[in-house]
């Protein structure tokens, strides 16, 4: 599975963006979906997941209410809806699938994507 995820850009603080992780190759919809952001000198963090089967979704306390991860298994293709952006959401977004579950850890992650730069001005 190869993961290419789009969308990034610059947004001023109070906006919005969303952005897509395209799927390709041996996709199922087993898979589960994820989110993370990396700032430089920190660590990976977590930010949304939306779990196979079922679609239950799950976010990190400092996005939620404020971002919707969902996922178009015809398009084979996960979204991150981000409202009310921040700038402490600045940050190179990845995505990520794991059967199942992706963990909130990140480690053991089954695949990742490429990142894609979210910039969000104050």
């Amino acid at each position: 599975v190869q993961l290419q995820a789009s969308g990034g850009g610059l947004v001023q603080a109070g906006g919005s963006l969303r952005l897509s992780c395209a799927a390709s190759g041996r996709t199922s919809s087993r898979y589960g979906m994820g989110w993370f952001r990396q700032t430089p000198g920190k660590e990976r963090e977590f930010v949304a997941r939306i779990d196979a089967p079922g679609g239950r979704t799950y976010y990190a306390d400092s996005v939620k209410g404020r971002f919707t991860i969902s996922r178009d298994n015809a398009k084979n293709t996960a979204y991150l809806q981000m409202n009310s952006l921040k700038p402490e959401d600045t940050a190179v977004y990845y995505c990520a699938a794991d059967l199942g579950v992706v963990p909130i850890s990140g480690k053991g992650v089954d695949h990742w994507g490429s990142g894609t730069q979210v910039t969000v001005s104050s």
